[in-house]
This record gives C-alpha cells, sequence and structure tokens, in this order.
C-alpha cells in the first residue's frame, strides 16, 4: 500500500508522553503524527483518571530539577490552552526518622534548593488542624511544589494544542512494524489495518506495551526490561463534618508515607467527599489479557493491600475517615516497571541507530515530568547525539546500556518503594 503521509516526526503512543511529545515537535514547527492503537483518551493504559500527584520530592537527585521545570512547562501549556490541568497544594512526606529514602529526599531538597520544612509529630497536628496525625519517631517534610494533576484532562490539553500546532493524530492505529526505510532513509510505521506512514524520525512511547512493540520491531534483538504492572487507585469516605477538612482549599496536602508499604494519596477534589489513598505497587501483569480487577500490591493480593491502608488511614486521619467500611471506589490502572524504578529514554540503537527514540518504564510516578519528558525526545529526535551529549547529564541515569550487565539497573542505597507481585 501507498504511504499514508510523509512527516518529520512520528510518534508511537498517546498517553500523556506522546501526547506531549506530539505537541511540543509541533509547536517547533514539525510535521508531526500521532499514533494510538486505542480509542484516543482511552482508560486501558496508564494515562487516564481523575488525580496524579505532582512533587518535587524524591530520593534520587535528578527527579527533581525535572519536576521543577516540569511545573512551568505545565503552567505555560495551561496558559495556551486557557485552562487548568494542575491545582497547587503543599506536598507531605512522611516517614520514621531513620528511613533512608526520606533522608535522601531531605538532602536533595537542599542540593536542590527546594523550600522545604522538617516537622516533628506536634507541628504536623498543629500545621494540619488535626487532619493530619503520626507516630511519635516520625518526621514530615513539607514543601511547597505539590498538589494534583487532572490526567485525562492532562492529555487531552496536550492533543489539542498538537492539533492547534498543526499535528496530525490518528487512533484506532494498531502498529505492527517499524523499519529502516533503506531507499529514501529515515523510517516506515506500519498499521494493522495496512496503512503506512513515512517519517524522518520516530518516537515510541507505547506505555505498557514497549517491550512488546519494541521485540517485535527489532525481530527479538532488543529486549527492554519494563514489566507492566496492574494496580489500583482506592477512594476513602470522609465522615460527615469534616469533608472541608481535607480540601486543597483548606490547605490539605498532596502526600507520601515512607512507612511499609509505601502510600500516596492526593486530597479531595475529583469526587466529592472522597479521598485518594493508595498503595504505591501492584501485580505484573500483561496489558492485553489484565484481569480489570483491581490488583493491588502486596502478598495476599488487595485484601491485604486494603488492611494496609485502613490501618494506616486509621492512625493517620483517624475518625475522620471511614476507614472501618473499607473504600467506596476502586479503578484499575497500569505500571510500566524497570527493575530500578527508572525511566527508559535512550535511542533504539542497533539498525535503527538514532532515527527512533524510546521512551517508557515510566515505573508509576513519570506522569508528572510529562511536559520535560516530551520536550526531552523531540530534541533526541531531532537533534540526535549531539543533543543527547547536550542532555547527558538529565539523562544519562535513563539509557538502556545501564542493565548490561547489571539486571537491576542503577543502584540505590535506598528502599525500594514499589511492592510487585
Amino acid at each position: 500500500m501507498e504511504d499514508s503521509g510523509h512527516f518529520d516526526v512520528i510518534v508511537i503512543g498517546a498517553g500523556v508522553m506522546g501526547s506531549s511529545t506530539a505537541y511540543h515537535a509541533a509547536k517547533r514547527g514539525l510535521k508531526t503524527l500521532l499514533l494510538e492503537q486505542f480509542d484516543f483518551l482511552h482508560h486501558r493504559g496508564s494515562s487516564h483518571g481523575e488525580s496524579r500527584t505532582i512533587r518535587a520530592t524524591y530520593p534520587e537527585s535528578y527527579y527533581s530539577p525535572m519536576v521543577i521545570e516540569s511545573q512551568k512547562l505545565w503552567r505555560e501549556a495551561e496558559s495556551e490552552i486557557g485552562y487548568n490541568v494542575y491545582f497547587e497544594t503543599e506536598q507531605l512526606d512522611l516517614g520514621p526518622k531513620d528511613n533512608r529514602s526520606l533522608l535522601a529526599l531531605i538532602a536533595n531538597c537542599e542540593l536542590n534548593s527546594i523550600r522545604h520544612r522538617i516537622l516533628d509529630r506536634r507541628e504536623v497536628s498543629r500545621r494540619f488542624s488535626g487532619a493530619v496525625e503520626m507516630p511519635e519517631e516520625w518526621i514530615a517534610v513539607a514543601t511547597e511544589l505539590g498538589g494534583v494533576l487532572k490526567p485525562t484532562k492532562a492529555v487531552a490539553m496536550f492533543q489539542t494544542l498538537a492539533i492547534k500546532h498543526g499535528a496530525v493524530m490518528k487512533d484506532r492505529m494498531e502498529i505492527v512494524d517499524v523499519a529502516i526505510d533503506e531507499n529514501r532513509g529515515g523510517v516506515l510505521v506500519s498499521s494493522k489495518s495496512g496503512e503506512k506512514f513515512w517519517g524522518k524520525k520516530c518516537v515510541v512511547t507505547a506505555g505498557a506495551w514497549m517491550s512488546k512493540l519494541v521485540k517485535k520491531v527489532s525481530n527479538g534483538h532488543i529486549n527492554l526490561p519494563i514489566q507492566p504492572v496492574e494496580t489500583a487507585i482506592f477512594y476513602w469516605k470522609i465522615k460527615q463534618g469534616h469533608e472541608l477538612d481535607f480540601t486543597i482549599k483548606a490547605g490539605f496536602p498532596s502526600f507520601a508515607s515512607y512507612g511499609n508499604p509505601y502510600i500516596y494519596g492526593t486530597p479531595a477534589l475529583e469526587f466529592p467527599n472522597l479521598i485518594k489513598v493508595g498503595v504505591h505497587g501492584g501485580c505484573e501483569c500483561d496489558p492485553d489479557t489484565r484481569t480489570w480487577g483491581a490488583a493491588a500490591a502486596g502478598t495476599g493480593g488487595t485484601a491485604t493491600v486494603i488492611g494496609y491502608l485502613k490501618e494506616w488511614i486509621k492512625s493517620t486521619f483517624g475518625d475522620r475517615v471511614d476507614w472501618e467500611n473499607g473504600p467506596v471506589m476502586r479503578q484499575s490502572c497500569l505500571y510500566s516497571m524497570t527493575p530500578d524504578g527508572d525511566f527508559v529514554i535512550d535511542f533504539l540503537g542497533g539498525e535503527f541507530k538514532e532515527d527512533v527514540v524510546v521512551a517508557g518504564g515510566f515505573s508509576g510516578h513519570g506522569f508528572k515530568m510529562a511536559p520535560v519528558v516530551g520536550r526531552t525526545l523531540v530534541d533526541l529526535a531531532i537533534g540526535g547525539k549531539a543533543a543527547a551529549s547536550l542532555r547527558d547529564e538529565e539523562i544519562k541515569h535513563f539509557k538502556m546500556r545501564r542493565f548490561e550487565g547489571n539486571a537491576r539497573g542503577n543502584v540505590k542505597e535506598f528502599e525500594e518503594q514499589v511492592r510487585i507481585t
């Protein structure tokens, strides 16, 4: 079949990373094509739903600058579209005072000049009017850069802006092959329906399908260590009379608890009188045959995780949130986990050399950095090795070769935060 079009950049995968990439590429005046295997704004991947946290507090030093820059880019995109997808509040990180992840997080706040305050139990209770309690031997870190991102709305924003700048978008377009065009150069992308698209460069952001697609197009020569994981998002009922206590308007924070397990959540926002509290992790799965059973992390599955959450909510929020009756709503979502929890941002290499850039393995924490990731992917696609060299300090931890001779990838000196079964 004849080519369906010629493009400067073809982006495969229209989740938040691919949509951000298409936006940044089109905004630069590049003829851009965004392809999605399902419907746009579908719920089968990792970029849907009503809330993701944004925070600059990380044990790893290389993420904080990405979040700080992304915050600016979120605001720029909002200004261009004319509505908000980012709702600011404080971020509160809490845990045992000797927790290595929390101590590394504090050190990175100092390293990156992030304004922060370390609080003890009484200061936390006072700061949040008794809505948050913690054990005597714990500490908390309060920072200004926090809040909630609206995922589906954010993806729609990037797609709308990409179209505004001239991008072409096609959904229900399952890609079965990506190959170097030996005659013309560039990349030939083929769909299951028979359409072919030619691009000078290609960016693959296929989420939980990343490893499958890369293995297929490389004829089995390239295996990305990215494992799809099905996770669960839980919403809990705020008891009558305390509904306003857990809102952004009242100053309630987005939060992360560095205990065992790692627990995170957002203020009441998307669903009236409900607060999101969940465990960071899930169960390994195949994205095409997942259970949709809101699988959760930890030995014993969902029931065990809900038990963890009940105890945590009871001790942290007390009688202000109905922990006794369990969550009133749960939703299934996907992570794309690498062994070290770090991203993959690199050239595909091999026969593809610098013509194909891959980005995946965002490991349940990448959404907040989508603006910077999208901009970086365009830089790499257009600028090749020269651009990669300029950005080496930013992306060196995300290169595929880190797994050569070391299946675990980047070495870290603190506790693993994600629970996988």
